[in-house]
């Protein structure tokens, strides 16, 4: 269902059961996905010269919240769900399951697994790598310019399950290893290892994150988080993941 005050562009391609709200805009470059719901106040595909002619793709099932805006040339995964007043820009290849937090900002040529999952005023700059299941926290700073302001542009990487903090800020070029903790408040200039928690300004290493134990009682260690934490995960994801917990309980 599109609402009378929506502009829908008759170039654009849109599914079955779609509804776009009110006062939105859906551009001529756009395909939208069966089952997406585009709330009010929406720009979806705003025209960019830097998007090369490419479309912006958004895949079904997804939910877009009021005042976003996606720039064209951008491609996301099914069941992609924002927040309000999200911004994308253009070159971003997102997989499945991508969340955006609300005042989430997106910069162009960025590459984003699936399921991964931001919280609200994260910003990912240009040529930002996101791999699988990683969360970052509100107010999380990925960089790219090692000298500002320049033309010079080195992304941040970041690797499957790692979780960064809140009010953490990633340098230029830094390898975020995978399972790993970014502590709150963190100026991350090194790389991190895999399986390790660094924190402060700047950031250094503070131990293992097996270390760090569930504040339920329990003893267990809170990392890898996918040992004891599914919400909003798929059954089949979950189970994966529990076939590789050996019977100490560890990963």
């Amino acid at each position: 269902m599109i609402h009378p005050t929506a502009i829908v562009s008759p170039l654009a391609q849109i599914g079955v059961n779609v509804r776009v709200g009110p006062f939105s805009i859906i551009h001529d470059n756009v395909v939208i996905g069966a089952d997406t719901v585009i709330e009010s106040h929406c720009e979806i595909g705003h025209p960019s010269a830097l998007a090369g002619g490419r479309a912006l793709v958004i895949g079904r099932g997804s939910l877009i919240r009021s005042h976003s805006v996606f720039y064209e040339g951008s491609t996301f995964g099914e069941r992609l769900t924002t927040g309000h007043r999200v911004t994308v820009r253009e070159l971003t290849t997102a997989g499945k399951n991508l969340q955006i937090g609300t005042l989430g900002d997106i910069q162009g040529h960025c590459e984003i697994g699936d399921y991964v999952r931001t919280h609200s005023n994260v910003h990912i700059g240009h040529e930002s790598k996101i791999h699988n299941f990683v969360w970052i926290f509100p107010y999380v700073v990925l960089t790219n310019d090692p000298h500002p302001p320049s033309d010079t542009c080195v992304g941040c990487e970041i690797h499957d399950h790692a979780v960064i903090a809140t009010m953490s800020i990633i340098l230029p070029g830094v390898q975020v290893g995978e399972h790993s903790l970014v502590a709150a408040h963190s100026s991350v200039s090194r790389d991190v290892e895999a399986h390790t928690v660094v924190g402060g300004s700047p950031a250094r290493f503070l131990c293992p994150t097996d270390k760090i134990k569930l504040k339920d009682g329990s003893g267990r260690s809170a990392y890898p988080w996918t040992t004891h934490f599914s919400r909003g995960y798929p059954e089949d994801v979950v189970k994966e993941w529990l076939s590789r917990i050996p019977a100490s309980g560890q990963e």
